[in-house]
C-alpha cells in the first residue's frame, strides 16, 4: 500500500511539475482543461495550503460582516478558495477563470453566485469599476498564467478602500516572475493606488515537484517549496489628509 501511495504521489508531482513548466498561455489553459477532473485530489496530495492561508489572511482584515461582503475570486479554478470562504461565512462570491474545464468543476460545487470565462491579461474582467469589497488571486501568478501587467485590472474592479489578496510561489523556477511581480506591486504603491498591509512568506507552501524546486539551504526533509501572500488596500477616493483608513488587526500570521 505504501509503495502504491509513493507511486501515486510521484505521478502527481510529475503532472504538477509539468504544469509549472508550461509558459505558453494557450497550452497552459488546455492543460488545465484536461487536468480539471483530477485537480483537487492532486493538489491535496501535494498538501497545497495557499487557498486556506490566503483566505485566512484576507478575512482577518475585512471590516464588514461576511454576509454583505462581495468577493471576486480571480483564476478561481475548481473553487478551492470559495470553499474556504464559505466555511468562514462568506457567501457573496463571484469567480472568473480562463479554463472552461475548471469552470465546469467550480460550477458543480455550487458555491459561486456568478461564474465567468475570462482570460485575464488578454481581456478585462467582466465587472464594472469599484464592484468588489475584496479580490483574490491564488495560485495563478507565474509564467504562462496571469501576466504582471494585469494587476491594475484587479484594482479597477475593487471598491475604494477594498482589499486585494495575491499569492505566488517563491521556489527557484518562479523567482524571476516574483521579482517582476513585486516591481509591479511596488510601482502601484508608489503611485498611491494602494498600500501594502501584509507580505507573508510561507515556508511550507506545497510539496516540491522535484529536488530542484526546494529552496537551497533548507533542511526540510518533507521537501516543501515556499510561497508568499500579499495583502493590499486600495486607496480611498476621498481620504482625510494625514489619516489612513484602518483595516482590522491581523493575528496569527
Amino acid at each position: 500500500m505504501a509503495q502504491e501511495e509513493d507511486w501515486s504521489l510521484s505521478e502527481v508531482r510529475e503532472r504538477v511539475g509539468a504544469s509549472h513548466g508550461i509558459t505558453d498561455l494557450t497550452h497552459k489553459l488546455h492543460f488545465y482543461d484536461q487536468w480539471a477532473p483530477d485537480y483537487d485530489q492532486d493538489v491535496a496530495a501535494l498538501q497545497y495550503r495557499a487557498p486556506r492561508l490566503a483566505v485566512d489572511c484576507l478575512t482577518q482584515a475585512l471590516p464588514g460582516p461576511p454576509h454583505t461582503t462581495l468577493i471576486l475570486d480571480v483564476a478561481c479554478g475548481t473553487g478551492l478558495v470559495a470553499a474556504e470562504l464559505q466555511a468562514r461565512g462568506f457567501f457573496q462570491l463571484h469567480g472568473v477563470d480562463g479554463s472552461p474545464g475548471m469552470l465546469e468543476q467550480a460550477r458543480a460545487r455550487g458555491l459561486y453566485q456568478r461564474l465567468s470565462l475570462c482570460t485575464l491579461g488578454q481581456e478585462p474582467l467582466p465587472s464594472p469599476e469599484g464592484t468588489f469589497d475584496a479580490v483574490l488571486m491564488v495560485g495563478a501568478l507565474s509564467d504562462g498564467q496571469v501576466p504582471c501587467s494585469a494587476i491594475p485590472e484587479l484594482l479597477r474592479v475593487t471598491k475604494p478602500g477594498g482589499l486585494v489578496c495575491l499569492t505566488t510561489r517563491t521556489n527557484p523556477s518562479n523567482l524571476r516572475y516574483k521579482e517582476a511581480l513585486e516591481a509591479t506591486l511596488d510601482r502601484l504603491e508608489q503611485a498611491r493606488e494602494w498600500e501594502r498591509l501584509v507580505a507573508w512568506p510561507v515556508d511550507r507552501w506545497e510539496l516540491a515537484t522535484s529536488k530542484l524546486e526546494v529552496v537551497p539551504g533548507t533542511s526540510d526533509s518533507d521537501d516543501f517549496i515556499s510561497g508568499i501572500i500579499y495583502l493590499y488596500r486600495k486607496q480611498e477616493e476621498a481620504q482625510v489628509e494625514g489619516v489612513r483608513p484602518s483595516a482590522q488587526p491581523l493575528t496569527g500570521l
